[in-house]
Formats: C-alpha cells, structure tokens, sequence
C-alpha cells in the first residue's frame, strides 16, 4: 500500500520536492491541500490520506473543487499527467518558461508546476508582471482562468502580451472577451478538460494527441491522460474514458462546450444554456464581467439571473440586458433578473462561485 501524505499546496521548495519524489515512485502520493485550516480539514477527512491508496501507480491525489458537496479525489498517476504534459508540449510547439498564476492545490496549477518541472525549472510565481518579467528562455507561457484574464487586460496587457501561449480554462470564455485579448496582442489558446483528465485535454477545441471525444447525453473524453477513478469510487469512469457532467456539440469538428447539464437552466419548459445568455451579455458596452445561473421561481420552475460587474461609469437596467440577450437568443433566455455586483465571488481555483450567486438576495 503507498503512503497518502497531505501537502500544504503552497509554491516552494518543499511542496516542489514532495511532487517530484511522488512522480518519481520515491516519496509518498501527494494529496495538496489548502494552507486555510477549515478547508484543509474538509478534504482531509473526505479524502482520508492516513488509510493510503491500494494503487501503487497512483501518485497525486487532487480533490476536486465542488464547494457544496464532500470532495472527491481523483486518482492521477505520473503515466496520465506524463501523457498530457507531453501532448500539450507537442500542441505548444516545445517546452518553455511557465509563470504560475493559479492555484497548486488544482490541475490548472499543479499542471504549470508538472510542465516546468519536465523542462528542468520551476515556475515564476508573485505579481503577474513581476513574474513575467523573470521569465528566461525563448518560449514563455501561463494558464489563467477568464476571470484572471479580465482582471489582466486592465492591469498588465502589456506583461500578457509577452507570452507564446496563455492558456485559458477552467471555465468558458465569453467571445468578447477573447477578441479583446486577441486585439490586444495576447496569444490565447482555449482549453478544456479537468481533474479527471489530468487537466486540459482539448485545446481551442481539438483534442490533444491521444485524446478522443465523444459527444451525446453527455460529452465523453477518453486516452492516456484519464485518471484512474475516485478516491470514493463513484461512477464517470470506464477504463480509459470519463463521462463529464457536460453537454456539448462537434462543430467543423471542433467541440464546443455548451455547460454543464445540470447548470441548463429549464424555464417555462424551455431550455437555456447559461454560457449562451453570459457570451451575448459580455459583448453589452457597459458589461465587464457576467454570470449566469437559474433560481427557483413559482411560476416558470425556474429564472435565468444574471450576475455582472459593470464598466466604471456605465449603467445597465434588466430591461435593457432583457433586450439585448433576446435579440441574438429569443426572450425565453432573457434573464428575469440583473444583480449588479462590484466583483464576482470565486471559488479557490478561481472558477465563478455560482452557488454564492444563486443564495444572493434578489
């Protein structure tokens, strides 16, 4: 039986070294967790490091990032993260300098970690800017997650444009949102996958070398870079193939996410996707973050809320979000109705912490 050991996920030499004695069958698996006591508590007792893991392969354990339910840790084993750190080298065109800018305790960042340890170094960590600048090598790149972006674009456009490839997951980007970047010279490339797939598996929505997608109830990944299961042993996985809680669409023959199955939200009968309603509202002149999420309501079994962070000095009335979503998708998904917040809450990874916007008070 190989040893589970808790590691405090914060980047330095100490998690750093725990991670390459784990991939190198020397130390014991890695199980990162928070620095905040409350939450490491919480998926150490769900996860349980002290009973060890019967798979000897298996050498990180990370917990995923659902904030309402208990944490289910996904079984990774150096051959899966190996698989995709090379596919996505090969994507990437070569090995380069990575600045880390999320969170080591979930894939984003552990796999920013994972790349720059195989290319001999670590990554840069601190102030975007400062840790751009450090950068040394002819190939640069990050990962961020939209709302990072965003951020970013107003405050350090100059240090993104630096970057070969700043990768971007986690959650969809609104269109706007990438033309912007686009325009302002930043080299992004979409990405998407999760835990349960060593991280991103497609990229700007064709699959990594070795990776096969599926598109029916749900969207299917399969190949080398699938983990080996859950900690809790729950369903999803079938050898070498994950069903995701996705739903989506092959287009040209790309795939496009169109949410998650259990987020659509199903008012007056009808079915509205929230990324849908979330790209037409970001592309509104006033709108510089939004999100989207469905409450109950007596009437139609649920509303579509939306949730936007306004530009300084603009203003944005339901009537007119009403408007606008319902020009480019019907008035069905218009939303019934606007919270305006001064930032989004996010969850530890950085995703939209969308059940802090479903409790908000209308």
């Amino acid at each position: 039986m190989r040893p589970l050991l808790a590691v405090a996920a914060v980047p330095g030499p100490a998690f750093y070294d725990a991670v390459r004695a784990a991939l190198a069958g020397t130390g014991p698996a890695v199980l990162p967790v928070s620095s905040d006591p409350a939450e490491r508590a919480r998926v150490v007792a769900a996860v349980r490091p002290d009973d060890g893991l019967d798979d000897e392969e298996v050498c990180l354990v990370v917990p995923t990032s659902g904030s309402t339910g208990t944490p289910k840790g996904v079984l990774l084993t150096a051959a899966c993260l190996t698989a995709s750190g090379q596919a996505a080298v090969e994507r990437l065109g070569g090995p380069g300098a990575w600045t880390l800018a999320l969170p080591v305790t979930h894939i984003g960042g552990l796999q920013v970690l994972l790349r720059s340890l195989a290319a001999g170094a670590e990554p840069e960590t601190g102030t975007f800017a400062d840790a751009t600048a450090r950068l040394e090598g002819p190939r640069r790149f990050t990962s961020l997650v939209p709302t990072q972006l965003t951020r970013l674009l107003a405050t350090a456009p100059d240090a993104l444009a630096v970057y070969d490839a700043v990768l971007l997951g986690g959650a969809a980007a609104p269109p706007a949102l990438l033309d912007r970047a686009r325009s302002a010279g930043v080299r992004i490339v979409t990405t998407y996958g999760m835990s349960e797939t060593s991280g991103g598996c497609v990229y700007d929505g064709v699959p990594l070398a070795g990776v096969k997608v599926e598109v029916g109830e749900r969207v299917a990944l399969s190949g080398a870079v699938v983990a080996r299961g859950y900690r809790s042993g729950e369903a999803g996985f079938d050898g070498d193939r994950f069903t995701t809680s996705d739903v989506g669409e092959l287009r040209d023959g790309r795939l496009v996410v169109l949410g998650r199955a259990d987020d659509l939200v199903v008012t007056g009968g009808e079915k509205v996707a929230p990324a849908a309603v979330e790209a037409a509202l970001a592309e509104h002149p006033s709108v510089a973050e939004v999100a989207v999420v469905g409450v109950p309501d007596p009437e139609w079994g649920a509303r579509v809320r939306a949730v936007v962070v306004l530009h300084p000095g603009t203003a944005l009335t339901l009537e007119q979000a009403r408007d606008h979503v319902g020009e480019r998708w019907g008035r069905v998904s218009a939303p019934r109705e606007l919270c305006v917040l001064d930032s989004l809450p996010l969850l530890a990874g950085g995703k939209v912490d969308r059940g802090a916007l479903r409790a908000l008070e209308p």
